[in-house]
């Protein structure tokens, strides 16, 4: 009965999602006539495809076999693991899986082909083209048009379509809340191309938590709703894990509402972190806005030592460039000659900690370029993959060189002489060798977080091994690793370093961010000392009161036998350098790859590189008419923003989304007033008092709003009752969420104006006149007419609601003359010099 039901079922589906007709008794006809093989859903599935060749249906019959290898692949791998069961030994909830992926997918082949195709590639280059980098190549790539056919430069307005939206359970509750907010459901423009995962705060220590039980529902009614192809559930990975190895390609533009989405520069792809309404509108539309940012380049030359991965590198960076320096609104692209001898592994790592590089940076975007053997090495990441063609030519273009190009500035690094070093809490730049700092003491241990790679947890394993082998003891204290996706466990568990973890007193628990995050079942104690190989170090980061180091896992496991800071390299002087790339080796195997690939050589000397064909003005006239985005303006004062009146609030530099709105109360707190009765509550608990008493207008310092990419941080601003915020420098990220949601902030440079801008002085911000009165004198300021409009229709999701999917369209009619809240263009504006601007 259950084979006869599901049976009628799918061939519902066919019929309703793929206006596909097959008949029922044909259907059950030919089950019937193969007597002897395996008599449950995959073969049905393996019969439909069948049929679908036979009558000609090649890309729906390749649909349904693409949803077979789904459901025969082990689950630990992404899928339902149900190859050779019968009808009997599959449940209920399975089966209804099938039905859905059978449906998602149908659904997929639809919505791929509505949705705006990129322009072929240029296979040769245009002898009119002027070198552009990486970065401006995916952006003119993607951009709908250009202003001038031989390039695009810093500083140009372009509207881009998307290749992929990514989120975690805790973004996505803000990205919703954007819309239904305004009384609107959630849409995705393509169903294939929205990567949700659980990994920030569920885990199934706390899945009776009814907090993380509302997460989880969360999850599971964005994927019924939005039929969603690349749901992963909760604690399958952390979101950038997975979504790099298997999902990201050369070429692609990704956006993420979480900060971290830059760890697809690993891959050459452009991937962007921003707020949750931000991304919300790019997932509804399939389009976003950009200002083309200037970008630097760092060289890497030099050889590392066998051992030296992705963490000690860039906080080798770090250690050279610093904060708040030359990467400041900047792009950041890697390459040189030693960039061919970092793995996709040591790429991942320093991609996803450039979002800490620099509090004023733009952290997502970090493509690594100028590397021919990306391509080779991304072949073996392609599982599940459903490309189109256009991204699929592009992607092989990342590789190239950029001879030409304009860069701000242009960096070397050796890699000969990076060596394992520390970050010192509480910031990432504060770097020094590990030899340096021998004898701390520490009373836990941590390894784990998206940017420990498998890689480095299999290092990290191989020096827990020598340890033992040498004899030595385990001292008290806590220790914690956590790989970052089930298919990186089930290789550790195959090559038996999971026993390794657990001879040395190491807990397991299941993939998430875990103690790099602090809000979920793992909180450090207040007053506690780590040594850890997450990608942030900032006060309260893992738990209120918690101080943390970073550094990489092969010296977080030399240190967890005493619990005392330890250099690596002792024990690594005992770790077989073959042993450790044969184990690399089995790993990539084991998801796909194979022993020929790996070696490399022949595929790469067969890419061809392409060049991103730019498309004109005159391209605009296929998009038809669209809305003035005056017109969809709300009628406030008659069109115009009246002045603000309050009392200040100073802050220093640096003021992080940690600091405004920490972790723990995002969760639970969906509306602006419940995250605002939170705001500042860690490290300025009387900044509440002192906004509801009249100090409505917050005037900071240098990168204001730097950190994770949370939107809750400008939503509890504004839900306590703050108006505006001043600062000298906005990071990039918090800039643009602040006008998303209809609040004004404002870059101001002039020193005088911070001299007589004091705590509790009377201020008026007169938005129209674009002038500040305050202390008897007065400041201009720079105000964007895209912002304006912003902030007059109360915010980005407003303006999709009144404009739909012509919401870019509007928002992109014409340049604009100033970019939203940045420092950079803003000081060249005023005709000055960044770098006299900058704390260097």
């Amino acid at each position: 009965m259950a084979a006869y039901l599901f049976t009628c079922s799918i061939l519902q589906t066919l019929s309703e999602a793929g206006k596909i007709e097959i008949a029922e008794d044909k259907l059950l006809h030919y089950l019937g006539e193969l007597p002897g093989t395996p008599n449950g859903p995959v073969q049905l599935l393996e019969n439909i495809c069948t049929i679908l060749e036979g009558q000609g249906r090649a890309t729906h019959g390749n649909v349904i076999r693409h949803v077979l290898n789904i459901v025969v692949t082990e689950q630990e791998l992404g899928g339902l693991g149900i190859s050779g069961k019968s009808w009997e030994e599959v449940d209920e909830h399975t089966l209804h899986e099938i039905k859905f992926l059978t449906d998602a997918w149908l659904t997929a082949a639809e919505s791929r082909a509505a949705a705006r195709h990129l322009p072929q590639p240029l296979k040769q280059q245009d002898t009119r083209r002027l070198p552009m980098n990486l970065a401006e190549k995916i952006l003119a790539h993607h951009a709908f048009s250009v202003p001038r056919r031989e390039r695009v430069v810093a500083g140009d307005l372009l509207r881009v379509s998307i290749d992929w939206v990514i989120a975690s359970e805790l973004s996505w509750v803000g990205m919703k809340h954007s819309v239904t907010s305004l009384d609107m459901k959630p849409s995705a423009w393509r169903n294939d191309r929205f990567w949700l995962s659980g990994d920030h705060t569920v885990d199934p220590r706390t899945y009776h938590d009814k907090r993380v039980q509302a997460l989880i529902k969360g999850l599971e009614s964005a994927k019924r709703d939005l039929k969603m192809t690349e749901n992963q559930g909760s604690n399958y990975t952390i979101m950038h894990t997975e979504f790099v190895r298997e999902r990201a390609e050369p070429g692609m533009l990704v956006l993420g509402s979480d900060s971290h989405t830059c760890s697809a520069g690993a891959v050459s792809a452009l991937a962007i972190g921003l707020g949750a309404g931000d991304v919300m509108a790019g997932l509804a539309t399939g389009e976003t806005w950009f200002k083309v940012p200037e970008c630097i380049r760092i060289n890497f030359t030099g050889q590392p030592a066998w051992y030296i991965g992705g963490k000690d590198v860039i906080l080798s960076v770090l250690k050279q460039l610093k904060r708040n320096t030359y990467a400041a609104e900047r792009i950041v692209e890697f390459g040189g000659a030693g960039a061919k001898l970092l793995s996709c592994d040591a790429r991942f790592a320093i991609s996803n900690m450039c979002t800490v590089r620099d509090p004023n940076d733009r952290p997502e975007l970090k493509p690594t370029a100028d590397d021919r053997s990306t391509s080779r090495n991304l072949v073996l990441l392609q599982a599940f993959l459903f490309p189109t063609v256009s991204l699929n030519r592009l992607s092989i273009a990342a590789g190239a060189r950029y001879e030409g190009a304009s860069y701000a500035s242009t960096f070397e690094i050796d890699l000969g002489e990076v060596e394992p070093f520390i970050a010192i809490y509480p910031s990432p730049d504060q770097v020094c060798p590990v030899a340096e700092r021998t004898g701390m003491r520490f009373d836990g241990c941590f390894i784990g977080a998206c940017t420990t790679t498998e890689e480095d947890l299999v290092l990290a394993a191989l020096v827990l091994e020598a340890g033992l082998k040498r004899g030595l003891t385990l001292e008290k204290g806590k220790r914690i690793v956590v790989p970052g996706s089930l298919p990186i466990v089930k290789n550790l568990r195959a090559l038996g370093l999971l026993d390794i973890y657990k001879a040395c007193g190491y807990e397991q628990p299941a993939p998430g961010c875990s103690l790099c995050l602090g809000i979920g079942a793992d909180v450090a104690e207040a007053g506690s000392q780590w040594l850890s190989s997450q990608n942030r170090n900032f006060q309260n980061r893992m738990g209120r009161g918690a101080v943390g180091h970073i550094c990489s896992a092969a010296t977080v496991a030399a240190s967890s036998f005493n619990m005392t800071l330890t250099d690596p390299c002792d024990l690594l002087n005992d770790v077989s350098e073959t042993t450790f790339k044969e184990y690399l080796a089995r790993c990539k195997v084991a998801r796909g790859g194979s022993e020929s690939k790996l070696a490399g050589g022949k595929q790469a000397n067969n890419v061809q590189y392409i060049e991103p064909c730019l498309l004109g003005e005159n391209a605009r006239s296929a998009e038809g008419e669209v809305p003035a985005l005056e017109a969809a303006a709300v009628s406030l004062d008659d069109a115009r923003l009246g002045s603000i009146n309050s009392r200040i609030y100073k802050l220093d530099d640096y003021v992080d989304t940690d600091a405004i709105i920490p972790a723990p109360a995002c969760v639970g707190s969906p509306t602006d007033e419940m995250l605002g009765s939170h705001c500042f509550e860690l490290t300025n608990p009387d900044f509440r008092d002192y906004v509801r008493s009249g100090h409505r207008v917050i005037v900071g310092g240098r990168a204001f709003g730097c950190g994770s990419s949370r939107e809750e941080a400008p939503r509890a601003l504004k839900g306590l009752g703050v108006q505006c915020v001043i600062a000298r420098s906005f990071a990039f990220i918090f800039g643009r969420n602040m006008p998303n949601i209809g609040m004004l902030a404002i870059v101001l440079t002039d020193e005088a104006f911070y001299k007589a801008a004091q705590q509790g002085e009377n201020i008026e911000v007169d938005v129209e006149g674009r002038v500040v009165h305050v202390a008897g004198q007065t400041f201009p300021f720079s105000l964007d007419d895209m912002e304006l409009q912003l902030i007059r229709n109360r915010g980005l999701a407003a303006s999709y609601q009144k404009l739909g999917s012509k919401v870019f369209a509007a928002l992109c009619q014409k340049p604009a003359p100033l970019p939203i809240s940045a420092l950079a263009d803003a000081t060249l504006a005023q005709g000055g010099s960044i770098g006299r601007q900058m704390d260097w």
